[in-house]
């Protein structure tokens, strides 16, 4: 267990609730108790014996208590290593060791809330407290941080049931919680200054670009992150507001082919209207343009090889708005740059997301990045006949595609041409039918097509439609209650199906 006792705690808390349990808990286990202003003259009413943090600075609390504990000899006895050096150096400066620490912030949240003056609201950003919170996370190997009231009665739990010990487990799930603390009460004090200020100012670490406007011209909007550091602009115009969210998207869906065959993608409004790998770039290319060639106009494009200047040449008979790839022939880069406003790029690495945030309500949801990559020896094959060698190479890009659509999804593919796909509809027989409405716009002949789709069919009416369509194999996530039906009538059709068991939603 590796349980380490605590001989000193200080205790410097704005809420007072709560506080008398712990005073006494610390007070029967001989823990000494250092304490500040408010909070030590509550202890002592209590009868309990209390150092005051100013006997050992030798200073008062000063500028209308804007400085209390911001001192070696408090920050010397928190942070110090409990071995030989650090300990010697305490000695030398009379500091004493601190063990523990236990502290509320001031309100700041609900400060604001309240409709507060803005000098009120500054007053009530915390300085010493969190640095207390911060230094005592930091050293949580030898000291014990408590770092605000809803987590009392974890402490007390521990001192009834240990004594004045605590385990290495203790310390650090204390440490994280003190970390996670400090993380949210500095966004609440960042969020508020965007509120008054805007958020060009916001996040030094990370440069800030201001945007010609928005998602639409009457909205505000900026980018902010080092577009550099992924990209070389070589031409055209600033990218908007949108142009990012299409690169974004499209880098997203490229990255699923940087090891394949010559891929191209065509992405409008995040969802790819055109995808083929091909042996040759302008092959792939031209197949790629003929799944949706209304739609690819003022489109993004990605390659993932170098374009060369066959390819730019029948790229550049289109209007499109950025064209990405991670290299271009000379000849071809100087037939691309004839036109000033289209937006070139070369993109120098692919983005390391292991995290995505969105705004909502009053914060922000954050979640893993999908970065699931499949491989066919680990689906399930789900019904008596099998995917062909063709038919699995369709099945394995189909199901790259529909990860990268928005919710519901479905995309048919075949001969790894994107045909047709379906997205962002509230009904998955709806995206089905778009997807094949699709497909046959575009004069394609759907017989031998594959199926993907984002997540389970709750019924058997799309296998059903698609069968009707001319699709025989199907790749799904599985999992509904009634994925037998859609297997049966896979299997009385004569049609593959395969359950990767993973969905992909995306909202």
């Amino acid at each position: 267990m590796n349980a380490k006792k605590i001989s000193s705690a200080l205790i410097s808390v704005f809420s007072k609730e709560g506080l008398d349990e712990i005073a006494e808990l610390f007070h029967k286990n001989h823990v000494k108790i250092y304490s500040t202003g408010g909070t030590a003259a509550h202890i002592e009413k209590l009868g309990i014996p209390v150092t005051r943090v100013e006997d050992i600075t030798g200073y008062p609390s000063i500028l209308e208590g804007r400085v209390k504990t911001l001192h070696p000899a408090v920050f010397g006895g928190i942070l110090a290593r409990r071995e030989k050096a650090h300990l010697e150096t305490l000695s030398q400066y009379e500091i004493p060791s601190i063990d523990c620490v236990v502290v509320d912030l001031y309100p700041f949240e609900d400060t604001v809330k309240s409709g507060a003056t803005d000098s009120e609201i500054i007053e009530k950003i915390d300085i010493g407290g969190i640095s207390l919170i911060r230094a005592a996370a930091k050293n949580h190997r030898d000291v014990v941080v408590i770092p605000s009231k809803e987590s009392y009665g974890e402490l007390c739990s521990i001192l009834k049931k240990s004594g004045p010990y605590f385990t290495d487990s203790e310390r650090k799930k204390l440490a994280l919680k003190a970390f996670a603390l400090s993380s949210h009460y500095d966004t609440a004090i960042r969020d508020y200054f965007i509120s008054e200020v805007g958020p060009e100012s916001d996040d030094p670490t990370s440069p800030t670009t201001p945007l010609r406007y928005g998602e639409n011209p009457h909205q505000n909007g900026y980018f902010q992150g080092n577009f550099d550091e992924l990209f070389e602009k070589l031409n055209g115009k600033e990218l908007s507001y949108n142009n990012l969210l299409d690169v974004d998207a499209i880098i997203g869906l490229m990255s699923e082919f940087v090891e394949q065959w010559p891929t191209v993608a065509v992405v409008k409004h995040n969802n790819s209207c055109g995808l083929a790998t091909a042996n040759h770039l302008p092959e792939a290319w031209k197949k790629a343009l003929s799944g949706d060639p209304v739609s690819a106009f003022g489109g993004i494009i990605c390659t993932n090889r170098k374009i060369d200047k066959e390819t730019a040449e029948a790229i550049d008979q289109i209007f499109y708005e950025v064209l990405i790839a991670p290299d271009f022939d000379q000849d071809a880069l100087q037939l691309l740059t004839k036109k000033k406003k289209r937006i070139v790029l070369k993109l120098k690495k692919f983005p390391s997301r292991p995290c995505v945030e969105r705004s909502c309500l009053n914060g922000k949801l954050v979640q893993d990045a999908d970065r699931v990559v499949h491989k066919a020896e680990d689906w399930k094959v789900a019904t008596r006949k099998k995917a062909g060698h063709a038919q699995m190479k369709d099945i394995l890009f189909a199901n790259k595609v529909v990860k990268h659509l928005k919710s519901n999804a479905i995309a048919l593919v075949k001969g790894e041409v994107l045909l047709g796909m379906g997205a962002g509809s509230t009904s998955r027989v709806d995206a089905l039918r778009q997807a094949i409405k699709k497909a046959e716009d575009n004069g394609f002949d759907l017989y031998g097509a594959v199926m993907a789709s984002d997540a389970f069919f709750p019924f058997k009416d799309c296998v059903e439609i698609a069968h009707e369509a001319g699709v025989q194999c199907v790749v799904q996530p599985g999992g509904s209650v009634k994925d037998q039906e859609s297997i049966d009538f896979c299997d009385e059709h004569e049609m593959s199906m395969y359950m990767t068991g993973i969905r992909h939603f995306k909202h």
